[in-house]
């Protein structure tokens, strides 16, 4: 059914929702995990342009990834990471479709109306332009 299962990663508290509801469907179809985290801060979105190096963001996330990666390697899980830059919403596409994942899973915050318009919609730009499955969970 699923051979790769692209994880977004926010790095917060909510990464623990997906992450344990991921691990029971890769282990019915022996999925590949490949955890993504985009960096959207303004050093990762001007990065290569501006040949900048990494903002402690930037590692903070990096680190926070390969114990991610450690942990389900260690739980037996092929696993592979990967720290992307820029928007979140092309970022996770583009990088869905070059390494051939067949779904997207993250999580939401469930904002309503006022939060989404502050906090921003990913989710839902997101569910609109992917050609792949979404699945969404609502964070704990």
């Amino acid at each position: 059914m699923y051979k790769r299962i692209l994880v977004a990663i926010e790095n917060s508290d909510a990464d623990q929702t997906i992450l344990t509801h991921i691990r029971g469907l890769a282990r019915l179809t022996g999925a590949e995990l490949l955890l993504v985290h985009v960096a959207d801060g303004w050093a990762a979105r001007h990065f290569d342009d501006l040949q900048l190096r990494e903002s402690e963001e930037m590692r903070t996330d990096r680190e926070y990834l390969a114990t991610l990666e450690a942990t389900l390697r260690d739980e037996g899980f092929p696993v592979r990471t990967r720290l992307a830059k820029g928007d979140p919403v092309t970022e996770l596409i583009r990088v869905a479709e070059a390494e051939g994942s067949d779904l997207i899973a993250m999580s939401t915050h469930g904002h309503r109306f006022l939060a989404d318009v502050v906090k921003g919609t990913t989710v839902d730009r997101l569910r609109h332009l992917v050609r792949i499955p979404v699945l969404l969970l609502r964070a704990h």
